[in-house]
């Protein structure tokens, strides 16, 4: 009998099942590694062509998530050659590398453990590692909001952007995304070095996720109402405060999870020494406390669950026809 390849479903489903299992293998060859190792070599050949640097930063971008793309749709081809089984394989493999659900739940976990024990500053250092922010003399309510932020942000970063990219060309657009993501937390600051060189990065990873972004606002406030939380408070914060913020996609899963946990986020931060008075999204609610962080980290979890049955669901239709 003829190996018969996974349906793009299975291959899917499986590879979500593989993260929320193991997490992101830090001792395995990950791509998003090889991605940043090919950013560092590259940035000066590209910075010494005789174009104006936002002109070389824009080639510099595109060049690697295209060959992000054609990369992993060429070896996927050749291993499908080789026997439909080893390409399946290699599928689940490339689409597991991409999505981050557990990881994120883990990170955010690494804090609040910390908090509930009393230790402050074992959870700013365990924090600094998972945010941009200076971390050192933040209060115990300024860590729950920062976990927080960065859980809510990453959910579209590390979840729902990959999937939707998964639906629109494959695990090589997901391959390409998550070299853009990559670019943009290696190049895409607006500091001295990279403000002018690293613009067209920012810019595609604005491109990627303003989609996405705007769909996890009914994909958190359904997991709200499963879990008991109000729904219609993630809708109407999204809706009235999502545009709050100096990302013109991060404000709005921000928003979701303030309205759904009731809680006041974002607000001053100081980066790099200088303060950034961020205005605060949530302003009707209170302040943080860990109890929110756990709170979070399930509506994380369900929202990820449920943006991946979404996905398996109109793969499975696709499939069909």
């Amino acid at each position: 009998m003829t190996a018969v390849p996974l349906a793009p479903w299975q291959s899917f489903g499986l590879a979500f099942l593989l993260d929320m299992l193991l997490g992101d293998p830090e001792r395995m060859p990950h791509p998003v590694r090889l991605m940043g190792c090919l950013i560092q070599r590259l940035e000066k050949p590209f910075r010494s062509l005789p174009v104006s640097t936002v002109a070389a930063g824009g080639f510099f971008a595109l060049l690697l998530v295209f060959l992000s793309f054609a990369l992993t749709r060429g070896v996927l081809a050749l291993a499908h050659g080789v026997h439909p089984w080893l390409g399946s394989a290699l599928e689940v493999l490339f689409l597991y590398y991409c999505i981050a659900p557990r990881c994120l739940n883990d990170a955010a976990l690494v804090v609040e453990k910390p908090l509930l024990l009393g230790d402050l500053e074992n959870a700013r250092c365990k924090l600094s590692m998972i945010v941009g922010r200076e971390t050192a003399d933040l209060s115990p309510m300024q860590v729950c909001r920062a976990v927080i932020e960065t859980v809510a942000e990453n959910f579209v970063d590390g979840v729902l952007s990959p999937l939707f990219w998964m639906v629109a060309g494959g695990a090589p657009a997901a391959m390409a995304f998550k070299m853009i993501s990559t670019l943009d937390s290696m190049v895409g600051y607006k500091n001295e070095r990279y403000h002018l060189f690293g613009t067209a990065s920012a810019r595609l990873d604005d491109a990627a996720n303003f989609i996405p972004a705007r769909l996890s606002i009914p994909v958190v406030a359904l997991a709200a109402w499963i879990l008991g939380l109000p729904p219609e408070n993630a809708i109407r914060t999204a809706l009235r405060e999502g545009s709050r913020h100096q990302s013109p996609n991060a404000g709005y899963p921000e928003a979701a999870f303030a309205g759904a946990l009731e809680v006041r986020l974002n607000g001053p931060a100081v980066y790099d020494g200088v303060l950034h008075d961020k205005p605060f999204i949530g302003r009707r609610f209170g302040d943080p406390t860990v109890i929110h962080i756990q709170k979070a980290r399930c509506l994380l979890l369900v929202s990820s669950l449920l943006g991946a049955a979404g996905i398996m669901a109109i793969l499975y239709l696709f499939s069909a026809y």
